[in-house]
């Protein structure tokens, strides 16, 4: 049997297992274990990938060690990738619904979560800076997703219509003006 499905799960479960924060979160480690480590994929392979999973619908972990699994092995990799992903959240999220009762008042127990939630922030600040470095975001185009987050945030848009906006802008820009740039 090929090793690829037991090392994938096992990556997966481990990013899975050990990522607070959920799915953005997760990028710094998904990167470094596929692109760096394993180096299942390059990175601008992988830079697409986000963006991919960031426009299909569902959970964005899930759909990225799909993507990667898919794209190496087909099927079961897509399989063995999304079930290394999914089940370390299963499995605590059921552990937590077995014993939340016991512990839902408890002040350690609150203190704890109001203490992660700024850690959690952090955790999905940290790959925004990276990933706009690797989009080559500068002080000319920042505006874009600066734009697009304030839209979303201040204005109520829904994602997808920024997202729909923003590759219509793209396509816009790929085919009237940067033909004549050249």
């Amino acid at each position: 049997m090929d090793r690829f499905y037991w090392d994938s799960f096992k990556t997966f479960f481990r990013i899975g297992a050990f990522t607070i924060g959920g799915g953005y979160a997760m990028i710094p480690l998904i990167e470094t274990e596929v692109v760096e480590r394993h180096r299942w994929i390059k990175r601008e392979e992988f830079l697409d990938l986000i963006a991919i999973a960031q426009s299909c619908s569902g959970v964005f972990a899930i759909n990225m060690s799909v993507f990667i699994g898919y794209k190496l092995r087909k099927l079961p990799g897509a399989l063995s990738a999304a079930i290394g992903t999914a089940l370390p959240s299963f499995i605590i999220i059921l552990l937590i619904a077995l014993f939340f009762a016991n512990f839902q008042d408890n002040p350690v127990v609150e203190s704890i979560f109001k203490g992660i939630r700024p850690a959690v922030v952090a955790l999905i600040a940290a790959p925004t800076f990276s990933l706009a470095k690797s989009a080559k975001i500068t002080l000319a185009n920042c505006w874009i997703p600066i734009a697009g987050a304030l839209a979303i945030w201040l204005m109520g848009v829904n994602p997808v219509v920024v997202i729909l906006a923003a590759g219509l802008g793209g396509y816009l820009y790929g085919r009237l003006v940067k033909p004549t740039e050249k």
